[in-house]
């Protein structure tokens, strides 16, 4: 609100609290979509991994415009439509490795309390009823509204007609005005409607995150989160319909992600580069590949997604593989530690500055860049230390390291081991034939103190 830095505390001293901006489930979520929700999880991991308690609630929209158009055009009701999506999106959030909400409350199950609220609104003077049996918030009567986007007062148009007025759940900047809160019952809604004292209708979009807020989180909680594009008009009708219903300070930060670039430009359907998590594991990539490019960039800055760079993430990820091993022999130690078992750390030897990157600003690159450096400085004689620090900051980022383990057939085991003996000969000329024959194969051979590695190009 106020574009300052500010530091994170819960405001109870106790627990920090915030709400996240979750999906429409009316089809699968796209890695744009998971870039939101990634940071969301890095946001959280980060807070747990320095100690800090929190209470993460994230909804589900299953009831809007979008929704019941494509559940009708796929001849299903809206509750079977919807939870196929939300199972979908369950599984692809645990591919990512991002955490599980303590909460996440749906649009359908809170209509009584999207009800309850309008009627608050209304009693105060804040919404009125139209004649089509739909409601609407008077944005005149919040003197603070457009202070999150940082819109003139000037340009909000406050004396549209009824016919004017936006009673879409979504509409562009051009469209400033009252905004709906309850949409009578059209016949477009088909068996979509719920009671209420208005007549048959259902709740607009933007009401649900303020019922589920103050139910979830109370009158002030500690940060509220979403994509950029978010900020208006939904998070500034939140901000009024909350505010005006119940008092309080509503959401006392808020963290937005900017948008994935795809090659450069916009993501979209009509250029086919709209992709899903399964799109990109049908070519090949893995769920961490892509979570660790949604992260490459800082979440107020655009990423550009390409397959170079999921290319160059699998690299990354198999070099952080190799220096966890090295890390972990120099510790003994043969298993990963568990996730509460590296929260609150007082010393993480040499990844201390990767952690106070997350920390300062959420500075996801940096972190990264922090990580490798403590890779290249790490000394034996703090291993246990260091190997606890490590781990730490993985759990902070949510990465799991690919194995090192590979299936390598027989016949090139063979020339590997044809080619070390070369090595130990000092016929360098065969070890490097032999090592071009690996290549040729599909196989990379790597030389540490130890012998030799071997690797699928």
């Amino acid at each position: 609100m106020s574009r300052e830095m500010r530091d994170l505390q819960p405001v109870d001293g106790k627990c920090f609290r915030f709400y996240c901006c979750g999906p429409t489930v009316y089809g699968p979520a796209h890695i744009g979509n998971f870039r939101t929700f990634v940071l969301q999880d890095i946001l959280r991991r980060t807070l747990e991994v320095g100690g800090l308690k929190t209470k993460h609630v994230r909804n589900i929209t299953d009831v809007d415009d979008k929704t019941i158009r494509d559940s009708q055009a796929a001849g299903e009701g809206l509750r079977e439509f919807t939870a196929r999506w939300v199972k979908r999106f369950h599984e692809d959030c645990e591919k990512l490795n991002c955490l599980p909400p303590h909460v996440e409350p749906s649009a359908v199950e809170h209509i009584p309390q999207q009800i309850a609220m309008i009627e608050t609104l209304i009693a105060k003077g804040n919404a009125y009823a139209s004649g089509d049996g739909s409601v609407y918030f008077r944005i005149s009567s919040f003197p603070e509204y457009g202070r999150l986007a940082r819109l003139d007062r000037q340009d909000l148009d406050l004396g549209k007609t009824q016919d004017q007025r936006a009673d879409a759940d979504e509409y562009e900047k051009d469209s400033i005005c009252d905004f709906v809160l309850w949409k009578g019952r059209r016949p477009e809604d088909g068996e979509n409607h719920w009671s209420s004292p208005w007549g048959e209708g259902r709740p607009g979009w933007h009401l649900e995150c303020s019922a589920m807020t103050q139910q979830y989180l109370g009158d002030t909680f500690d940060l509220h989160s979403g994509g950029v594009d978010l900020v208006f008009p939904h998070h500034e009708n939140e901000i009024a319909q909350s505010r005006c219903a119940c008092g309080g300070e509503f959401a006392r930060h808020w963290f937005h992600g900017t948008h994935l670039l795809v090659d450069g430009g916009k993501m979209s359907k009509s250029l086919g580069n709209l992709y899903t998590v399964s799109d990109l594991e049908e070519r090949g990539f893995t769920p961490m590949e892509i979570r660790y490019v949604l992260i490459g960039g800082h979440y107020r800055k655009p990423v550009n997604f390409t397959f170079d760079s999921l290319h160059a993430a699998r690299e990354a990820l198999a070099k952080l593989a190799r220096g966890e091993r090295d890390l972990a022999r120099a510790a003994g130690e043969d298993a990963p530690p568990a996730y509460r078992e590296v929260a609150g750390l007082d010393d993480l030897g040499v990844f201390a500055p990767a952690l106070a990157a997350l920390q300062d600003d959420l500075n996801t690159a940096e972190a990264l860049g922090r990580l490798f450096t403590g890779l290249r400085t790490a000394a034996d004689d703090h291993a246990a230390t260091n190997w606890r620090g490590f781990h730490a900051v993985l759990a902070a980022l949510g990465l799991r390291l690919p194995s090192l383990e590979v299936d390598v057939p027989d016949e090139i085991r063979a020339l590997a081991e044809k080619r070390g003996e070369a090595r130990a000969d000092k016929d360098w000329a065969a070890s490097d034939a032999l090592r071009d024959e690996l290549l040729e194969k599909g196989w990379l051979v790597k030389d540490s103190r130890d012998g030799y590695e071997l690797e699928k190009a």
